[in-house]
């Protein structure tokens, strides 16, 4: 045991693991985030508040029983260098990461505690090829480690590639979503909580759209987490 730690050491030593934060090298029993970026990231808090901003966005646009983002999302900042190494950089581990510490608060808070199980918003296949992975499941993996909830990945599915969002308005993207999400098998959602989850709320067009074939599908109720709120 001693013998792995000093290898261990005398690999960090020569090859530093950096934090996904801020690139500095992590510090003894520092995993993946270093203490100093956990300290100083940007918490929204909005478990706290049924109306908060993100909350807020998605009135009157889809039913829901709450939504709740863990940090804000700005240009050039830890979060945006830490969501890059996640979806970009093979670091699913990140997701698992976030999720987990981001359930812990949650379990412990109505109404995401009363929630029967978690559904990570799905990659089209073709995207999923080209990344390998799809984010928001292991995002959704963490959570499930906390909350004890059962993720359920393949119960709504991504059946067509929506276009690029970057310049349409917010009709104009709901109109490009239109479609785009099914559930092969309603019966393992109806009559559930579930709690979709994603990596950043950016327009809630994405948000919407999944959370609308939910609940059209038999789900009782559907509350919404993610990563990050775009600002």
């Amino acid at each position: 045991m001693l013998i792995k730690r000093y290898l261990k050491d005398l690999t960090s030593l020569f090859f530093p693991q950096t934090c996904v934060g801020c690139d500095k090298p992590l510090a003894y029993r520092e995993q993946i985030i270093c203490t100093d970026c956990w300290y100083h990231l940007p918490y929204t808090h909005a478990h706290k508040d049924p109306h908060n901003e993100g909350a807020r966005q998605l009135w009157g646009r889809v039913q829901l029983e709450a939504v709740a983002s863990y940090l804000y999302f700005l240009d050039s900042s830890r979060v945006q260098n830490i969501l890059h190494h996640f979806k970009y950089r093979n670091r699913p581990e990140i997701g698992t990461l976030l999720g987990s510490t981001y359930g812990e608060i949650l379990r412990a808070v109505e109404p995401f505690d009363q929630v029967d199980a978690i559904i990570p918003v799905p990659l089209h296949p073709a995207k999923l090829r080209k990344r390998g992975y799809n984010q928001s499941t292991f995002f959704a993996k963490g959570i499930s480690l906390s909350m004890q909830k059962r993720v359920l990945e393949d119960s709504v599915i991504r059946n067509k590639a929506s276009e690029s969002q970057t310049k349409k308005n917010r009709y104009e993207r709901y109109e490009n979503l239109l479609g785009t999400f099914a559930v092969p098998n309603p019966s393992l959602i109806a009559g559930k909580h579930l709690l979709l989850v994603d990596d950043v709320l950016t327009t809630g067009a994405t948000l919407e759209a999944c959370a609308t074939a939910l609940l059209t599908s038999g789900a009782q109720a559907v509350s919404v987490a993610t990563i990050a709120k775009a600002l």
